[in-house]
């Protein structure tokens, strides 16, 4: 159905849930989320955008178009269905308890952190923020690798450009320290500070990839609130690959909503929906 034959009240591109299976497949094949019935909706209405903006005029020629993996739309489709729900300091205990981490590693050498679903940038800069408190001149000792599926997203946190009301929650000190206000046809935003931006390794990874272009291993692995959107068995995937990111002492931080405590063999809860690497004894979290 065509825009120019759907009648009052119909949707402009005919969606089924013949359709629906099939995005929902696709979507769990190419990054591991698993949708709900409730989503069909909010599918349709993320898709149909793709649909006129590649000039097509039904879902199944756009589905097929998926069907070849190497097709450059993969990239727009994954885009469109993740959900980047972020914040500066959001779950604060975990910057609290970070910055204690930090502290105790002060005389140490480098700490390495990976932040595992950076969305538009708030969760690594938060980051960035505590370790300049915490470490001061010593803050050249925090590596920070910060990963997305969303490349759109991912695009945006490398930019660090966001509206002033972004940041309002943040001290005066914060603001002032860390970020630079627009001025003339930038008014209204606020951009992070070049120092603190060139602090974070900003790179595309997919967490269902068969392989992760990442280096090493990692002292603490900011995962928050991005496992529900898998099932258990792409879970349960996930953490064993993490566990084996993980430095002998090293912590998972995982979101309000997500608990570990079903599998103990690779993670000890220490804190408030913070993890230790099974196994191995270190500070407890606040």
């Amino acid at each position: 159905m065509t825009a120019a034959s759907r009648g009052s009240g119909e949707r402009e591109f005919a969606f089924d849930d013949g359709h629906f299976r099939q995005v929902c497949q696709l979507i769990h094949d190419r990054a591991g989320i698993a949708l709900s019935p409730g989503k069909k909706d909010m599918v349709y209405s993320r898709l149909c955008r793709r649909l006129r903006a590649l000039g097509l005029s039904e879902f199944d020629t756009y589905i097929q178009r998926l069907s070849r993996h190497s097709d450059p739309e993969w990239e727009a489709f994954t885009n469109a269905l993740t959900t980047n729900l972020t914040a500066f300091f959001r779950e604060p205990h975990h910057f609290t308890w970070l910055a204690e981490f930090l502290a105790a590693r002060l005389a140490g050498g480098k700490t390495r952190v990976w932040c595992a679903a950076a969305s538009t940038g708030e969760e690594p800069f938060s980051i960035a923020m505590v370790a300049a408190e915490t470490l001061g001149r010593r803050v050249g000792t925090l590596e920070q690798v910060a990963t997305d599926v969303d490349t759109a997203v991912l695009a945006r946190a490398r930019a660090g450009v966001y509206d002033v009301d972004r940041i309002d929650d943040l001290s005066a000190d914060r603001r002032k320290r860390f970020f630079q206000r627009g001025t003339g046809p930038n008014a209204g935003k606020v951009r992070v500070r070049p120092e603190m931006a060139s602090t974070i390794r900003f790179q595309p990874l997919n967490l269902v990839a068969p392989e992760w272009r990442l280096d090493g291993t990692f002292d603490v692995i900011f995962c928050r609130n991005v496992m529900i959107y898998f099932d258990k068995p792409t879970q349960r995937r996930i953490l064993e690959r993490m566990h084996q990111r993980l430095a002998p002492e090293g912590y998972l931080v995982a979101g309000h909503s997500e608990s570990y405590l079903n599998v103990p063999s690779l993670f000890t809860p220490c804190g408030r929906t913070i993890y230790r690497r099974a196994g191995i004894s270190g500070v407890q979290a606040a």
